[in-house]
């Protein structure tokens, strides 16, 4: 999509929130055999096989975020979540989980295998999702998919108490971890989980600190035990946008 839409303007930064850094995610982004991509990404992330088979490394800016700040500053809850941006700067759609469902939550964490009808719903909006965007590409302001100002702001939350309190834990836990107090910044990250429950980049930090686990995908029990305790829209928040069916 972005070498097709490119020369419309169309630009993609894709975001890592990992304390872990370059040795976290370089094998992920620039993996020099795709082969070696887990398959199970392509369950998970909704892609149909089409889009699968069109794998290849990524050609826009592919950043790491080791304090989490891009999640606090745009009240990013989970991954994967998307915010567009127009060209003067202005929030256009506000952070959302790009055609991400709660699917997941059906998911076998052994065999990563989602029912045929999860799976079926998952891979639509995803489609859906990915061509609203194109959408709004190629019409800007006119797109239906683009939001007026008064409904982004409607859409949006400031940070309050708890967001503040668990950001602190969060800096905590990097700085731990940075300077080699594995446990300590598992433990500060754990704690701001708890304090704001609804926001898994945080837990899903804590898990995977220990020096053998980084670059790994989470599949923790103790974040699926987690995943499916969690109340109905706390996992991936539901997507207001026409064309995208609930879960």
């Amino acid at each position: 999509m972005y070498d097709e839409l490119r020369e419309q303007g169309l630009v993609v930064i894709a975001v890592a929130l990992d304390a872990g850094g370059a040795d976290a995610v370089r094998n992920r982004i620039l993996c020099p055999d795709l082969a070696e991509r887990p398959d199970a990404l392509r369950t998970m992330m909704g892609w149909s096989d089409e889009l699968w088979s069109r794998a290849a490394p990524p050609t826009y800016p592919c950043l790491i975020d080791t304090e989490h700040l891009l999640a606090e500053l745009y009240q990013m809850t989970n991954v994967p979540m998307a915010v567009w941006i127009d060209e003067q700067g202005r929030i256009v759609r506000p952070t959302e989980s790009a055609g991400f469902g709660e699917g997941i939550r059906k998911m076998d964490p052994a065999t990563f295998e989602i029912p045929a009808d999860e799976l079926g719903l998952l891979v639509s909006n995803r489609s859906t999702y990915v061509d609203a965007l194109r959408d709004w590409v190629r019409r800007g302001a006119e797109s239906p998919f683009a939001l007026a100002p008064d409904e982004v702001r409607r859409r949006m939350r400031l940070p309050d108490a708890d967001d503040v309190l668990a950001a602190t834990h969060a800096r905590l836990g990097q700085y731990l971890h940075r300077i080699g107090d594995g446990e300590g910044a598992k433990e500060h990250f754990r704690h701001a989980a708890r304090i704001v429950p609804g926001k898994w980049p945080y837990l899903r930090q804590s898990m995977v600190l220990d020096p053998d686990l980084i670059g790994q995908l989470n599949t923790a029990p103790e974040f699926w035990a987690a995943a499916s305790a969690s109340e109905k829209g706390q996992l991936y928040p539901p997507i207001d946008m026409p064309g995208i069916r609930p879960h």
